[in-house]
């Protein structure tokens, strides 16, 4: 039986959080920087945002998944953001891959689910699984959502059931990788978990090893655990809806923070095209390219490589 989800009349900005995949802080800058959204307040003087500016909203991220500057496209209309998201044809692509899947999503059988994910792991392995299986159809249940196809609750049950199965195949490497060893994490704003899973996911098939500390570590504590398990690399994922200003304020601060030795890579949507602005950090532009850096990494010249 197909659940509708009906919305109250307006949302306060946790709610909106949830629902847009946007964080508060975004939220916050869009407001300053391009006057968009407009909240209401409420009796506290808490934000309130209508319906139609969370649609909206929703569209923009969309756009800026696939690649879009929020900067561009904020002040078009609704319309508009339709059109550009029907005429994206990666989108029409992705929305078309995976459609028994997605049918699981719908439907709310997430064992079903499961069970279609962990076939397609042992059939591709788990670097093809996270490149050829989870990124599009990452996508695709994106453009799903955006037709109101799916709702948030399935949203999360998808996302929840490939975070099970890609955790349990890369659990299965675990103690098995050779250097470099890897640190992963996202910043504190920062809660999207699958772009991290999935590099995780190819650097361990690569024979990696990795450490991953889940999402939103502080700075100060990402430090420590650098510098104190010796690690080689720090990596960090940024989803589209990441600021990109505070994603590079943010990086260099660690940069100085971290010896020269420990490199630092770090991708996602929120730093596509932005490595001329982080000198001395490896801006990851895919999962091909986390391989890349890893053969330069492991071909670069070092004294300590069997230490």
């Amino acid at each position: 039986m197909e659940t509708h989800h009906t919305l109250p009349a307006a949302l306060n900005i946790a709610a909106v959080e949830r629902d847009t995949g946007l964080s508060k802080d975004t939220l916050r800058v869009w407001e300053r920087r391009y006057g968009f959204p407009v909240p209401e307040r409420d009796a506290n003087g808490d934000r309130l945002y209508p319906v139609a500016q969370v649609e909206k909203l929703r569209l923009i991220r969309r756009l800026i998944d696939q690649g879009r500057r929020p900067a561009k496209i904020i002040g078009a209309s609704t319309d508009e953001l339709l059109a550009l998201i029907a005429d994206t044809p990666d989108s029409r692509a992705a929305a078309a891959t995976d459609l028994p899947l997605l049918q699981y999503v719908r439907l709310h059988r997430s064992a079903e689910l499961a069970a279609a994910l962990r076939q397609a792991l042992l059939r591709q392995g788990l670097q093809r699984f996270a490149a050829e299986t989870v990124a599009p159809l990452n996508e695709a249940i994106g453009e799903a959502w955006m037709r109101g196809e799916i709702d948030v609750p399935e949203e999360h049950l998808y996302t929840e059931q490939v975070q099970n199965v890609l955790r349990g195949a890369i659990g299965a490497h675990v103690g098995s990788g050779t250097r470099p060893r890897v640190l992963l994490t996202t910043f504190p704003d920062e809660e999207h978990v699958l772009g991290l899973l999935m590099a995780e996911a190819t650097l361990v098939a690569e024979g990696a090893c990795c450490l991953s500390l889940g999402t939103r570590t502080p700075l100060p504590e990402l430090r420590t655990a650098a510098v104190d398990g010796s690690f080689d690399v720090v990596g960090l994922s940024f989803s589209a809806a990441y600021p990109a200003r505070q994603a590079i304020d943010d990086l260099l601060q660690l940069r100085a923070m971290l010896p020269a030795s420990i490199a630092i890579w770090a991708g996602g949507g929120a730093l596509r095209g932005k490595q001329k602005r982080l000198p001395g950090i490896r801006v990851i532009e895919g999962l091909e390219d986390t391989i890349a850096a890893l053969g330069e990494w492991r071909a670069a010249p070092r004294h300590d490589l069997n230490a």
